[in-house]
């Protein structure tokens, strides 16, 4: 006995304890004591008694069972069965319990990515971080203003570090990796905006405290400009414009027209069946807020979108409303529908990567989006109520968003501008 309390008192750890107070000594007899008396003396080796003191330093005379002692040692002689997950295990963990839609996955993974690649850049950057990895209870206000420049400036490091971005491309779906683009404010925002959701997912769920955005004074909110969208009559113009020479874009046409008459993203338009048409109205949950706001949104079907509907009525294969193509397909063909029906007005818009603003053809920048654009902007002119529009759009009253909308309209100005003369 007398040779285990020696041993015990070699103990390096324990020993500065041991000084501070008799009663930490007393406490080590206990424990001593008790593992003399659960384990046979041909255990009880100089390495074994040290490394078991050492985990069980800080435990209560009261609790020390044997229970506890094999519970201790597992964690020791298995580190990766009992450690925390790391990082990106915990990011696949809040996909999982969030359930998001496969498209808003595929952006978060984005996101994944990008990090990845960050922690390959501090490790390539400086020696002394050969073994950095982000780490949720360590990452601070200044790691991630470190991101934000990593973010920012990826497209020029690349070049540096190619390997990191062959390692670990931005997308996962194609085989040949395209350079990274350089990153404006808002991308890099929507990137935080994730990690934030992530970093409060892991605050309600108890796994940590941190809270790294509190005091970090970087990119916070996203800039948009004015939005720009066509008219009704370009609407009615493409709509009735002769495209039966290039029946792949007339289809594309019929179903941009179609999103035009109901202002649905584009994630939940290649959704509609006949299913989802009733009582005169097209009915859908947004995709994009049916976690966190799973609101059926009504739109009532006008004449128009109703043709359409009866044109392709049994035609997809899928037994969708119309017959979808890829959403990057769609977007191209929408530019190219509007190039031939000579919709090129000029519009000032927003640079996304300078922040900047520009003056570009509407038909470089038209997209799936600029239909949902369609869709509230015409209503708002002619129905300025938000309580109307916004729950046949999906908008949240008050939201950003849908008030950059308010813009007065041009005939208004006019009129208001001759009250002067």
């Amino acid at each position: 006995m007398k040779e285990c309390i020696n041993m015990g008192k070699s103990i390096g750890y324990e020993r500065e304890r041991l000084v501070e107070c008799d009663i930490k000594l007393r406490e080590l007899e206990v424990k001593i004591i008790r593992l003399c008396e659960m384990y046979p003396p041909d255990l009880l080796t100089k390495r074994w008694l040290e490394n078991t003191l050492q985990l069980c330093a800080d435990v209560p005379p009261h609790q020390f069972n044997r229970s506890l002692i094999n519970e201790l040692l597992d964690k020791q002689r298995h580190p990766k069965t009992f450690s925390k997950p790391s990082f990106f295990e915990l990011m696949e963990e809040y996909l999982a319990d969030t359930r998001y839609s496969a498209a808003r996955e595929k952006n978060f993974r984005v996101l994944i990515r990008a990090l990845q690649r960050y922690e390959w850049f501090v490790r390539l950057r400086s020696p002394k971080r050969k073994g950095f990895a982000l780490a949720l209870d360590t990452i601070d206000k200044e790691t991630i203003s470190d991101i934000e420049t990593f973010l920012r400036n990826e497209h020029e490091l690349i070049d540096r570090y190619p390997k990191v971005f062959r390692k670990i491309p931005a997308p996962t779906n194609m085989r040949k990796c395209p350079r990274p683009k350089p990153r404006g404010n808002n991308t890099i925002c929507n990137l935080f905006s994730k990690l934030r959701a992530f970093f409060n997912w892991c605050n309600e769920n108890k796994k940590t405290t941190n809270r790294p955005f509190v005091g970090y004074n970087g990119v916070t909110s996203e800039k948009y400009g004015t939005p720009y969208y066509i008219t009704l009559d370009e609407r009615n113009h493409i709509a009735d414009f002769d495209l039966s020479a290039y029946p792949q874009l007339e289809v594309q046409r019929d179903i941009f027209i179609f999103q035009c008459c109901i202002g649905c993203r584009v994630s939940d338009l290649m959704r509609l069946t006949a299913t989802d048409v009733i009582d005169g109205e097209i009915h859908y949950i947004p995709h994009k807020t049916k976690s966190d706001n799973p609101i059926t949104i009504r739109v009532p079907i006008n004449e128009r979108a109703y043709e359409l509907i009866r044109k392709y009525q049994g035609v997809d294969n899928h037994g969708r409303l119309f017959p979808f193509t890829a959403p990057q397909s769609y977007n191209d063909s929408i530019k190219e529908i509007f190039r031939r029906c000579g919709v090129t007005r000029m519009v000032t818009v927003l640079n996304p990567t300078t922040g900047e603003e520009e003056k570009r053809p509407i038909c470089d920048v038209a997209s799936s989006h600029m239909a949902r654009r369609c869709f509230v902007g015409n209503l708002y002119k002619r129905w300025a109520d938000p309580s109307v529009i916004c729950p046949m759009s999906g908008h949240k009253q008050g939201s950003a968003a849908f008030a950059r909308y308010r813009e007065i309209d041009k005939e208004l100005r006019i009129e208001v501008i001759k009250s002067i003369e």
